[in-house]
């Protein structure tokens, strides 16, 4: 089994790079893990307590269960993926079955800030937008899927998103084995990997 790492920025454009790597391989040989599904649980907590936890440090995530996932997929074991509900700002209690594939794209903000996780990854991947760019996509995709609002998006925003992402994303930079731009030049890095997954499914 290959498995990908794939990261970057709230909004940098990662399900997009997703599609895009995934758009010439065969369905039934990759699949795909979410970091949002393994936000940890917070049922023992109000709704109003939920919406103040600061879902982009990595203590939000609940790395031991994503790692212990990964290595029963290595195995060839099927899992039952966590649902998570952003509206709720917390897990459904539903779980979806994730039975291993060739190849395994794991991707979030987060996922390369935990060592062990890393140290899983047979390639990681970071896709860099700008900035600007990011709080464009997070306002529109907030308000349209996540029932938010303008205010609460772009105080959130510059309360934890900015300085989380300076803090916990951008540095993991320096792990990636690639770095691909999302703009109309990444054409190239995502036919490298293309490349390598294909290989690997030979």
């Amino acid at each position: 089994m290959l498995i990908i790492g794939l990261t970057g920025g709230t909004g940098c454009g990662k399900t997009t790079v997703v599609n895009q790597i995934l758009n010439e391989l065969p369905d039934a040989e990759v699949g795909i893990i979410s970091q949002d599904s393994y936000y940890s649980d917070t049922s023992h907590l109000s709704y109003d307590e939920r919406k103040l936890i600061n879902f982009d440090h990595p203590k939000s995530i609940d790395f031991d269960l994503l790692v212990k996932h990964l290595k029963q997929l290595k195995e060839g074991k099927p899992i039952e993926q966590p649902v998570y509900s952003f509206v709720k700002h917390n897990r459904t209690g539903d779980t979806i079955l994730t039975h291993p594939r060739k190849v395994m794209i794991v991707e979030g903000i987060l996922i390369f800030t935990h060592p062990d996780i890393r140290d899983l990854f047979d390639i990681k991947i970071f896709v860099h937008a700008d900035s600007d760019e990011r709080l464009i996509r997070r306002l529109k995709r907030d308000i349209a899927e996540r029932g938010r609002d303008m205010d609460e998006v772009l105080n959130r925003y510059l309360t934890t998103l900015k300085p989380m992402h300076q803090q916990f994303i951008e540095p993991m930079k320096e792990y990636a084995d690639i770095i691909i731009p999302n703009n109309k030049f990444n054409t190239v890095a995502i036919n490298i990997v293309r490349t390598i997954i294909n290989e690997k499914l030979l």
